[in-house]
């Protein structure tokens, strides 16, 4: 595949860079080839809030899944189609260093939710 075909599509809250297929009823099916941005942990609607009926672990899309995701979340992609497994390993990276840096009770179980998706990852 052409680098040149490759979009970045959001999707709930990550982001992700691959290909877009079929398009209808203003959504994209899109494959996922590589993270740009890890999945949020939590309720999405009680943002950074720990004392809520469910806290959400969310796992980042697998490599190849294909998934609708609206259009207007699809934008062309200029760069280098890292690796999946590299990506995934620098999204995740990324998002524990800014939480670390966060105090609150909600980055602290944020961070238990991506320790454990870390594991399951098998990244090593």
């Amino acid at each position: 595949m052409n680098d040149k075909d490759l979009v970045i599509a959001s999707y709930k809250t990550g982001q992700y860079i691959g290909k877009a297929g079929e398009e209808r009823n203003q959504m994209v099916l899109f494959e996922v080839l590589a993270v740009k941005t890890h999945p949020r942990q939590g309720d999405l609607h009680n943002p950074k809030q720990v004392e809520v009926p469910f806290f959400q672990e969310r796992r980042a899309l697998s490599y190849k899944e294909k998934t609708w995701v609206p259009v207007h979340t699809v934008k062309n992609y200029d760069g280098e189609l890292p690796p999946y497994k590299e990506s995934l390993k620098q999204a995740l990276d990324q998002y524990i260093k800014k939480l670390e840096e966060d105090d609150s009770p909600w980055a602290k179980r944020s961070l238990e939710c991506l320790f454990s998706l870390e594991k399951d990852y098998k990244l090593d």
